[in-house]
């Protein structure tokens, strides 16, 4: 006669069928309810074969539901053979999943985040559809490349330094258009000062003679061979920046197939300047059609980052409710630490979010515009300081954006005179109202003539 097996006493159980995966580099430990089984815990390896048993098995039981937290990218794999068969996973924020104290195990976690689970206690953390999916992983491989270039770029002109060859000092950028022609000229073995002189850009501000004076320096082969090498792993990555533009316009184009052509034609860019590292394409049409609105009209948003927060983001972001929420979850709102009536804290939330991060260089450009936005990043950085500024410049852009993508909403940029007199209104009216509770009552000065 066997015996019956106790239900767990506590918390109500809310999803009777729900399992949990503390995931590992080589392993996992799956949990699921013990009265499913005579064995709830079990170990599988990271191979594709037994996260296929481990599929198989966790079916078998008619698990409906299954946790796992997020550690590094070994979640990914299980996640998706999981999500191939049926399952809803949910991948929890490890700082709602902590362990109990004690002593701690793979056993113990993947238990206790079953229980959690259970008892309905985890909330599933922001992941995309899948062509959003693959449009996020193409623009995260090109920004990563993108770096790599950046270092090879250090490397060119430190070589050019020890052949004192100050061309970085007369020009904005070596990789510019005087830059390159005069830095593969020099790979190519031109030495001639008249010949490398002429290939000055006509908009570069630097004289014929201040260029000419730079590039007087000590051709030593070693320099001109590490010179060399950089270039060709700039031009390598270059190269591979291009591939992906090719990807990300073909994944723009499948998620734009759908999408009906706006009514309205594409208005006027801002900005006629082209973008630094910016995609080889037309953004701005193709993402006109696939937000239905001008995401590059709101003041520090241009065609580039428009495509990087919809990657990062979707193009449905009915999943926050509120744009209340959709700041929470960037980080881009104060914190709530509050006990016993008393607020302990208040600060900003440390975050490794991609959206935030990108946000918040957004505000630093946006910040030097004669613009509502600037604004007030001027105006709110004279008096809280200009990290607090940024913040909160960032999280006025992020709600701009949510409006915008969800709603539809059009930005109407009021100008940073008109915020100006809006302030200086509501300064006013709370001056009036401050006098008003002591007996006082404020007259406007005579003007003196």
């Amino acid at each position: 006669m066997t015996r019956p097996r106790s239900k767990p006493s506590g918390l109500p159980i809310i999803n009777e069928k729900a399992a949990a995966i503390d995931i590992g580099s080589r392993f996992h430990v799956v949990a699921v309810p013990p009265d499913l089984c005579d064995d709830p815990v079990q170990t599988f390896q990271a191979f594709t074969a037994d996260l296929e048993r481990m599929a198989n098995w966790v079916l078998s039981l008619g698990i409906s539901t299954v946790a796992m937290e997020s550690t590094g990218v070994y979640w990914i794999p299980a996640y998706e053979i999981l999500e191939s068969r049926g399952i809803e996973v949910v991948v929890a924020n490890a700082r709602e999943s902590r362990a109990v104290p004690g002593r701690k195990s793979d056993v113990n976690d993947a238990q206790w985040l079953q229980r959690l689970h259970a008892c309905g206690l985890l909330r599933p953390s922001f992941r995309p559809s899948g062509d959003i999916a693959a449009l996020r992983a193409y623009l995260r491989l090109r920004e990563r490349h993108l770096d790599y270039a950046a270092a090879h770029i250090q490397h060119m002109q430190k070589a050019l330094t020890f052949m004192n060859l100050q061309l970085h000092h007369v020009v904005t950028d070596i990789t510019g258009a005087t830059g390159m022609r005069i830095i593969r000229a020099v790979v190519g073995g031109e030495r001639d000062l008249d010949v490398l002189v002429a290939m000055r850009d006509r908009n570069c501000k630097s004289s014929v003679e201040t260029i000419r004076a730079a590039l007087v320096g000590n051709y030593q082969a070693e320099h001109v061979f590490a010179l060399q090498q950089a270039l060709a792993l700039y031009d390598f990555y270059q190269a591979r920046v291009d591939e992906c533009d090719v990807q990300i316009e073909r994944t723009l184009a499948t998620l734009t197939a759908s999408k009906p052509s706006p009514q309205e034609p594409l208005a006027k860019a801002r900005n006629r300047t082209q973008q630094p590292n910016a995609l080889s394409f037309d953004v701005r049409s193709v993402m006109y059609q696939l937000a239905g609105v001008d995401l590059t009209q709101i003041h520090g948003i241009g065609p580039y980052l428009a495509v990087r927060l919809v990657g990062e983001c979707g193009t449905d972001l009915s999943r926050w409710p509120s744009a209340k929420h959709f700041t929470s979850w960037l980080t881009l709102s104060p914190g709530c630490k509050v006990s016993g009536g008393k607020v302990l804290s208040s600060r900003t939330r440390k975050t490794t979010n991609r959206v935030a991060a990108l946000l918040r260089l957004a505000a630093v450009t946006v910040g030097k515009s004669n613009t509502a936005l600037g604004a007030f990043y001027r105006r709110l950085g004279a008096r809280i300081g200009k990290a607090k500024a940024i913040t909160a410049t960032a999280r006025k852009i992020a709600v701009l954006f949510y409006n915008a993508m969800r709603f539809g909403m059009r930005f109407v940029e009021p100008g940073a005179d008109q915020y100006e007199k809006k302030y200086k209104e509501r300064v006013i009216k709370q001056l009036h109202r401050r006098a008003a509770e002591f007996g006082f009552s404020l007259q406007p000065a005579e003007s003196v003539s």
